[in-house]
């Protein structure tokens, strides 16, 4: 079974497409922020941090539309395009390029108390921005749900017009991910541990069991499986992937023919899955990817520049 083409988008130097046994390097220079798959066959992109972009399934980019705020990351549900900043805000973009903010996550119950992440390295306090992580919806569209690092997971079943708190604040979501196919099901990768919603992401449960570590930077659907990145830190110098069914009470277990430790984090948007086909980015710049639903792994390549994101279309 042939593994899909692999985007991965890098924080300073550009795109490199993995194609059977190509590489290609894209808009080399340029920071690519975001991905994710459009209704033709290609990929949207955030493009140094303000331009929407639209990538072609034949490599060719295109400006869909500009703004002055921090472009952090997009969901794509429908024909409805919806982007988050880095100061946490929710816009959506109409059919003719037009950004809209939407105003009622400007007013969401409890936004007084969502803070900027960071930690204390070498005397310096560094760390991002408070800010919209990544966004994602439910399968038949019902709910959208906005992660704020740090803030929660503000949930819209309105298309955007208003929200409501969903998770604690302090849980200090990474990464929200829904089912794509079952609406009720969506998960978030948090600094506690795997979360997991049963109910569109109105309520949720951690569960940490089978993990060395709580913290859970990036999570995937893979099938009726989960996938989910834990660490010690953010700044650890190894990571993990780990995986286990939807239903039931098994512990987590680590993902079979990856390395045990991977090269730092598996940081927000760093698996990928499409079907049977999966692939995983770390900190160090490894790619791994799988044709057969994680039974099998190649290690696709090394020393690429920091992922920001990784895309199977």
């Amino acid at each position: 079974m042939m593994i899909p083409s692999i985007l991965a988008a890098t924080w300073s130097d550009g795109l490199f497409v993995f194609a059977g046994e190509m590489r290609r390097q894209e808009l080399a220079g340029h920071s690519v922020r975001a991905l994710a798959p459009d209704q033709d066959g290609g990929a949207l992109a955030i493009v140094d941090g303000h331009s929407l972009c639209r990538r072609t399934c034949e490599g060719a980019w295109s400006t869909i539309a500009t703004s002055q705020l921090d472009l952090a990351c997009l969901a794509v549900v429908g024909d409805v395009i919806y982007l988050g900043t880095d100061d946490a805000r929710v816009l959506r973009v109409s059919p003719n390029g037009k950004i809209d903010p939407l105003n009622g996550f400007e007013t969401v119950p409890g936004r007084d108390t969502w803070y900027a992440g960071s930690a204390l390295i070498n005397g310096q306090l560094v760390g991002p921005p408070l800010g919209v992580r990544s966004m994602t919806a439910t399968s038949d569209g019902a709910a959208l749900l906005a992660n704020v690092h740090v803030g929660g997971i503000p949930r819209s079943t309105d298309g955007g017009v208003t929200w409501q708190p969903t998770i604690d604040v302090d849980s200090d979501v990474h990464e929200v991910c829904g089912h794509p196919v079952h609406p009720r099901t969506v998960v978030a990768a948090a600094a506690i541990g795997l979360c997991i919603s049963r109910d569109g992401g109105g309520t949720w449960t951690v569960e940490q069991e089978g993990l060395h570590a709580s913290y859970c930077s990036a999570v995937a659907f893979s099938g009726m499986d989960i996938l989910v990145a834990a660490s010690t830190d953010h700044f650890a110098a190894r990571g993990a992937v780990y995986r286990r069914p939807i239903d039931g009470k098994s512990p987590l277990q680590p993902v079979r023919g990856l390395p045990r430790w991977l090269g730092g984090i598996v940081d927000t948007g760093c698996i990928a899955t499409l079907g049977s086909a999966l692939a995983v980015a770390d900190k160090a710049g490894n790619l791994y990817a799988s044709a057969d639903a994680g039974h099998s792994w190649l290690h696709r390549d090394n020393g690429l520049p920091m992922m920001s994101k990784v895309l199977l279309i």
